[in-house]
């Protein structure tokens, strides 16, 4: 007997790529295969396939096609696994494979709706899909999530991969994500695990992530005698037509020429030269990016998507589906040497905020949360400084009384990234503005992950992700006015960013699964973290920098906010903006 004979797979964005290759070899081995994603053409190709395959290994399996399934989309989710109930299927497997390279560019200059689009598809998709699929699986069954290995985590380093925040902000939660869901779903007897393949052979990393990698450098210095946004507007046409041929390739760069000219002036054949040559430039830093990578391989050799489908089909077996129940299995023989980034307590600086106005941004949860933006607050003021404090207005209203009865103090609404900018561009009125401290709350300690609303899952996602990336790079383009357009005003300037939380929860008797909850969202800070500090220091030759604070400590002590406070004096030093360490623990010691 096949090895899945009898059992159905459902395979996310099998449509094209590591999916589809997926979704083939589990019906070589037996398997029917419930395929989605949302454009319907490729999915009826690979529709076609996996029945000839059927028919060629006899297994008399069935394939069913959902098109038009956006793994971000509640209703489309939902409706395809109603459907699947009422139907009487049950799911074996579920592979999360689906994802988009997203934007491809300096968090600074990320628009926020990519941003949070990228999020959506990569982690509330793989959320949506395994909580949903629990309508239909019994016992026995799986969850096998398909992440990357810049997620992977070392002892005292988080890899960063610069121009891609959000697809490394998601792919950290997802990791975390699946081994959350191990401890929730074991009562079920139902398996999560997580791999994180290295660099794949696809159509993707070549004609996308590479060539607009390569864009991005160019845009940040700009090219010749363009500025980088009249390089952003013509990067937009031009990168497209790597690989086509003549006649495609010089009407693409004649667009992109005259849509530069509506900007710029000029003449448009000029223009034209000059982006036929930012193109091969293009392809040339595309080229390196990739011969650089392979040579970080022992037999400079990417992945095939065949032989990431083989660790797929692996894990989803009954034995080692046990053995791994939970793991994140690293699938990448990539030796990517980076500095460190990960350290717990800060060296002891002597406060310097003379003079300084300091904004809090408090997205309150708890009591806790207020006293400590209100200790650090005082601390501010206490050296000299001067404490602003925005409030979330989602935050409790007690909460937001005690902290502005004591400091000047404003509520908004953090989400609307334009109120936060017109506050901040306030704030810079009363003094010099260069520090921004952000935090994030508590994630609640009664809630079970599989079991939230989509709503709650949402919110979730806003307050630890989405909302504090709002934030950030709307302090970032106050700290640096125009930088969004102009990245080269980025050189040599000085400003801090700290993120404070989520805290690990506290008390005595700590569950493996309370702490694998709040690892979600720590997870998602982590390698967004890294990425952006990389950008802003070896992209844009910049002195800002923004750190992370994940306050208590794995044995179950609270923050420490003496500990944060010195921190924060550490941060705005020039020694901190030289150091890679960005991410501190400071609650925990190292024997």
């Amino acid at each position: 007997m096949l090895k899945f004979q009898n059992k159905v797979v459902l395979v996310t964005g099998s449509g094209t790529g590591i999916g589809q290759t997926v979704a083939k070899l589990f019906a070589e081995n037996g398997a029917s295969i419930i395929i989605l994603g949302r454009r319907k053409e490729p999915l009826e190709d690979t529709k076609k396939i996996l029945d000839e395959i059927i028919n060629r290994v006899k297994s008399n399996a069935k394939v069913w096609l959902f098109p038009g399934v956006d793994v971000s989309d509640e209703a489309g989710v939902s409706q395809m696994y109603d459907s699947l109930q009422k139907s009487g299927t049950f799911v074996d497997v579920v592979v999360n494979n689906a994802g988009v390279s997203g934007p491809v560019t300096c968090f600074a200059n990320s628009p926020l709706d990519e941003f949070k689009s990228a999020v959506g598809i990569h982690l509330t998709g793989t959320f949506w899909t395994s909580v949903q699929a629990l309508k239909v699986m019994k016992p026995g069954a799986k969850i096998v999530t398909i992440s990357t290995f810049f997620t992977e985590e070392k002892p005292y380093e988080q890899r960063p991969y610069r121009f891609r925040s959000p697809y490394t902000a998601a792919q950290g939660a997802k990791n975390r994500l699946s081994e959350a869901m191990s401890w929730e779903l074991v009562e079920k007897g139902i398996v999560s695990i997580a791999t994180n393949p290295g660099p794949v052979h696809s159509d993707r990393i070549y004609k996308t992530v590479y060539p607009k990698a390569a864009a991005e450098f160019l845009r940040v210095s700009g090219f010749e005698d363009l500025t980088p946004s009249e390089v952003e507007i013509a990067n937009k046409d031009i990168v497209g037509l790597l690989g086509e041929d003549e006649k495609t390739t010089s009407e693409g760069i004649t667009k992109a020429a005259e849509a530069v000219v509506k900007v710029k002036g000029g003449d448009v054949q000029k223009i034209a030269d000059t982006l036929r040559k930012l193109l091969a430039k293009i392809q040339e830093i595309a080229e390196k990016v990739q011969k650089n990578t392979s040579f970080m391989i022992a037999d400079k050799q990417f992945l095939s998507q065949t032989q990431v489908a083989q660790t797929v089909l692996t894990l989803a077996d009954d034995d080692i589906g046990k053995i791994l129940n939970g793991k994140v299995i690293p699938g990448d023989r990539v030796f990517y040497p980076v500095k460190p980034h990960i350290a717990t307590t800060t060296p002891h600086a002597q406060p310097s905020f003379a003079s300084e106005v300091v904004v809090f941004a408090i997205d309150a949860t708890d009591k806790q949360d207020s006293e400590r933006a209100e200790f650090l607050a005082q601390h501010i003021e206490k050296n000299g400084g001067k404490a602003v404090c925005f409030i979330s207005n989602s935050a409790p209203k007690e909460l937001q009384d005690s902290i502005s009865s004591k400091f000047h103090s404003h509520v908004i609404d953090f989400t609307n990234q334009a109120e936060v900018q017109r506050w901040l561009n306030t704030a810079k009125t009363v003094g010099k503005l260069s520090t921004l401290v952000y935090m994030t709350g508590k994630v609640p300690s009664n809630l079970k992950i599989t079991e939230l609303s989509r709503n709650s899952w949402d919110g979730l996602v806003d307050k630890f992700i989405n909302t504090p990336a709002t934030v950030i790079q709307t302090a970032l383009e106050t700290f640096v006015p125009g930088g969004k357009k102009d990245p080269r005003l980025y050189k040599g300037a000085k400003a801090t960013v700290m993120v404070i939380g989520p805290d690990l929860p506290a008390g005595p008797k700590v569950s493996g699964a309370d702490r694998a909850r709040v690892e979600v969202f720590r997870g998602a800070l982590r390698p967004f973290a890294t990425t952006v500090n990389q950008e802003l220091s070896d992209v844009l030759k910049s002195n800002i920098r923004s750190f992370l604070v994940l306050p208590g400590s794995i044995d179950g002590k609270d923050g420490d906010n003496s500990k944060i406070a010195n921190a924060l004096n550490y941060f705005v030093t020039d020694p901190a903006r030289r150091s890679s360490e960005v991410i501190f623990c400071v609650d925990e010691t190292r024997d």
